[in-house]
């Protein structure tokens, strides 16, 4: 069997061919996978594996072994393959960003600096058992002209290698090199994608944050971590109540087991019809609620709330609420607990959301809308490789700009430095349009 250091050179060594693709191939490679989405008889196998693996999860759930979370996340129906087509084909309409132009500068008459993008090189994806976000990676991996090393859940096993030689095959077909995909299999494989620090150029980690820090501490690879979902919605003294009850309600139920569904619910003391009108919502959807004193004295039929439920990510149809007196109280609580993922306040004063948006330090920062948002997708993105929540490098949902660095090319005609020094020639520092 091939080894894992073996395997990633190989897809190193075809890192050169991935950048040199025309914008025009690039997008026919996308559509190409997008097409083999789109058709039954191709996905026929990639769903089959993914009915074991979910018959398997299923049981792995009744004996306590894997969460109702993991599961949701873990089923690819055909209406996530329609997304996911759909995400490949914006990707494939997106001009073309593999060498283009950041900076275009004149430093002196003949002297010309430009600053091109271009890729990483090498990219390790570890992503939680969740095969719809294999193609979604994939597809912005090909997009920005690197090479791929994906390490999946082992929940998603079967549905992971089977979506692989999909994308495998329409390689094959474009004459693209499979060594641009790579998949790892188990922990051991794991364990050496963490060794190639010479080879690996960036690792995404996406998990909880105690994964995302292990990774950190077991690796020399730069990480980008998609940790916590810590989500909250604030409703100001303002807030309009039927659209507190609908965001709320959309930033909860629609996907509970999603990074960017909202975990904590905020309220000012003096807006009382925006809470009952969202807590009556809620508890139509059957979700259940951790709350305050303040919240239960309003509302009896709310369970108590613990010091742990301030910190959880339930990513279930559960929600914690919590009174506070003012805006202050509120980025006070976000501070604590939040993640710096996505936080989102309902307001009617474009003054007050402006503040909460100024002070409130996270990735995504949404007024009167839902924390559900928070997604490449809907961004426009073409899909993500993860919403890094760290401040590095790329924050929020991570499309394409993300997997990209730049480099600095400078066109002169025998230029001497040594004459600027002496001032016989002076910079211009004149930037071309």
């Amino acid at each position: 069997m091939t080894t894992v250091p073996h395997r990633i050179k190989q897809g190193a060594e075809s890192t050169h061919l991935l950048a040199a693709l025309g914008g025009e191939e690039r997008g026919a490679l996308l559509l190409a996978l997008a097409d083999a989405l789109d058709d039954p008889e191709i996905m026929q196998p990639v769903l089959a594996a993914n009915a074991v693996d979910m018959d398997r999860g299923e049981a792995a759930m009744e004996t306590g072994d894997l969460s109702e979370a993991s599961l949701a996340r873990l089923r690819l129906a055909p209406s996530k393959l329609a997304s996911l087509s759909a995400g490949l084909r914006t990707l494939a309409a997106q001009p073309e960003i593999v060498n283009t132009r950041v900076t275009h500068r004149e430093l002196a008459p003949g002297l010309i600096l430009e600053q091109r993008r271009h890729p990483l090189g090498v990219i390790g994806v570890v992503f939680e058992a969740r095969p719809d976000a294999l193609p979604q990676i994939v597809g912005l991996a090909l997009k920005s002209g690197n090479a791929i090393v994906l390490k999946g859940g082992r929940e998603a096993a079967r549905t992971n290698a089977a979506m692989t030689a999909v994308i495998h095959h329409v390689l094959r077909a474009s004459k693209v090199p499979v060594a641009a995909v790579t998949l790892l299999e188990d922990r051991a494989e794991f364990r050496e994608l963490l060794a190639q620090d010479a080879a690996v150029d960036l690792l995404v980690a996406r998990g909880s944050g105690a994964f995302v820090r292990m990774v950190e501490g077991a690796t020399k690879i730069p990480v980008l971590g998609h940790a916590e979902g810590m989500c909250h919605i604030y409703l100001h003294e303002d807030a309009n109540p039927e659209m507190a009850a609908a965001l709320v309600v959309d930033a909860k139920t629609t996907y509970p087991a999603a990074c960017n569904a909202v975990e904590t619910l905020l309220w000012h003391t003096s807006a009382p019809q925006a809470i009952d009108a969202t807590l009556a919502a809620l508890h139509a959807q059957g979700v259940k609620l951790r709350g305050c004193d303040a919240t239960m004295a309003r509302h009896p039929e709310v369970r108590a709330a613990t010091d742990d439920d301030w910190g959880a990510e339930y990513s279930d149809l559960v929600l914690a609420v919590r009174a506070v007196e003012d805006l202050d109280a509120a980025l006070t609580h976000i501070r604590t607990y939040g993640s710096g993922h996505t936080e989102a306040i309902v307001a009617e004063s474009a003054a007050v959301a402006e503040q909460f948006i100024r002070q409130v330090d996270a990735a995504c920062i949404f007024h009167n809308a839902s924390t559900r948002f928070s997604d490449g997708l809907r961004f426009g993105l073409g899909g993500e490789v993860g919403i890094s929540t760290g401040k590095l490098h790329a924050r929020g949902p991570v499309g394409v700009e993300g997997l990209m660095t730049t480099r600095w090319l400078l066109r002169g005609s025998g230029d001497l430095s040594a004459d600027f020094d002496t001032k016989t020639r002076a910079f211009t520092h004149r930037d071309i349009c």
